[in-house]
């Protein structure tokens, strides 16, 4: 199943509520939240009272990437908030299995996330315990960025390993998702596509989505 999930950090945050509506109506079936600390990324984003303040006005489910340091320390809070999915960076875990099952003790999903330089390899060893792995496919930190086309082989890589060992994490693709580029990365094997500018930075969002799922689901019959 694919699905689509706008990135509120291109959303206009003196109306949030206001653009995320019409992007539901028209096919998303959660929100994506990026959560930037200054430190791991070079960008401050925001922390557990925004989601708190969503989880109020949507019953989508609200997936947290959490772009920070020391992301254990914060995994309550942002569950207490209202995350129904929370991801971790790989290369901001020193003891990455031991957070993966502090997520998933808590009752959310528990994804894992990797940098556009960080081999899927690394990965061996928690892919059977993950609900979803997060490919990074622009540097992060913004918004807006260009996406790496090399990232397409991450997830056709993934996509394998699972097939081979039976098993059942989806992937998900942030960065560069758009009209040029959403085939790719579903006709590589993603299933959770994350967009942001695509989505809120030009146009009515509502109509961006649905052009981007058509799209999308157009690469699936392809693919089939």
């Amino acid at each position: 199943m694919i699905e689509l999930a706008p990135s509120i950090l291109s959303a206009d945050f003196g109306r949030l509520v206001e653009q995320i509506q019409p992007v539901l109506d028209a096919g998303a079936t959660l929100l994506h939240v990026d959560v930037m600390d200054g430190h791991f990324v070079p960008n401050i984003t925001i922390g557990p009272p925004v989601v708190a303040a969503l989880r109020k006005h949507v019953q989508v489910p609200l997936d947290v990437h959490l772009m920070i340091e020391n992301a254990d320390d914060y995994i309550s809070a942002f569950v207490d908030a209202g995350a129904n999915w929370i991801s971790v960076h790989q290369e901001a875990c020193v003891h990455l299995d031991r957070v993966v099952e502090h997520i998933r003790s808590r009752g959310v999903l528990a994804g894992v996330v990797i940098n556009p330089a960080t081999p899927v390899a690394t990965l061996t060893d928690i892919l059977d315990v993950v609900d979803y792995v997060l490919v990074m496919s622009v540097n992060p930190g913004f918004g807006g960025q260009r996406f790496i086309p090399r990232t397409l082989g991450k997830i056709r890589h993934l996509a394998e390993l699972r097939a081979e060992r039976h098993l059942g994490f989806r992937i998900e693709v942030d960065g560069g998702i758009a009209l040029d580029t959403i085939g790719a990365v579903v006709q590589a094997g993603a299933e959770v596509l994350v967009a942001g500018n695509a989505v809120f930075g030009r146009g009515d969002p509502g109509h961006n989505v649905q052009q981007l799922l058509q799209a999308a689901r157009s690469a699936t019959l392809q693919k089939a």
